[in-house]
């Protein structure tokens, strides 16, 4: 299975990277992870919120394949446990998926095109991160997913 990471915007705090690194690092080779930072949209501030997410959507849409099962970070999207999480991607495995895409995306989140593309969205919190965060608690999960199936003692019931 491969899995890849899609953010709007680089990791520009060194902190948090070398956090978010330390967990690539962990995660399974077979699981190919990789993250795709696309550059923030130039000129920005002279674009509408919408023409923002348009133009997000067009360079998320160049990374996906149409064989992709895109998982959206969304404030709307479920919310699971860890448990739960670890569960939903073996449920996916099972499936035979091969290429699982989260996106993580601008500030004023994605178009309706983007929505309609993805398969499911997914929550990590009801409170507000930063999209730099979102980063690291994802990758975090996703090391604790493989943990879970793999019955190490990373996490705790």
């Amino acid at each position: 299975m491969n899995i890849t990471l899609i953010c709007i915007g680089k990791t520009d705090e060194k902190p948090l990277e070398e956090l978010i690194q330390k967990y690539e690092k962990r995660l399974p080779i077979h699981w190919n992870f990789q993250r795709m930072e696309i550059p923030d949209i130039k000129n920005r501030k002279n674009l509408s919120e919408s023409q923002q997410k348009e133009k997000e959507a067009e360079l998320i849409f160049s990374k996906l394949n149409n064989s992709d099962y895109v998982i959206l970070l969304d404030e709307r999207g479920k919310q699971l446990s860890s448990s739960a999480f670890a569960g939903e991607l073996q449920s996916l495995m099972n499936q035979s998926v091969k290429q699982i895409a989260f996106v993580i995306g601008g500030p004023y989140g994605f178009s309706d095109e983007v929505y309609k593309r993805a398969n499911r969205k997914l929550s990590l919190s009801e409170m507000t991160f930063t999209h730099q965060m979102i980063r690291l608690f994802l990758t975090e999960q996703i090391y604790r997913a493989f943990a879970i199936l793999q019955g190490k003692p990373y996490h705790h019931e």
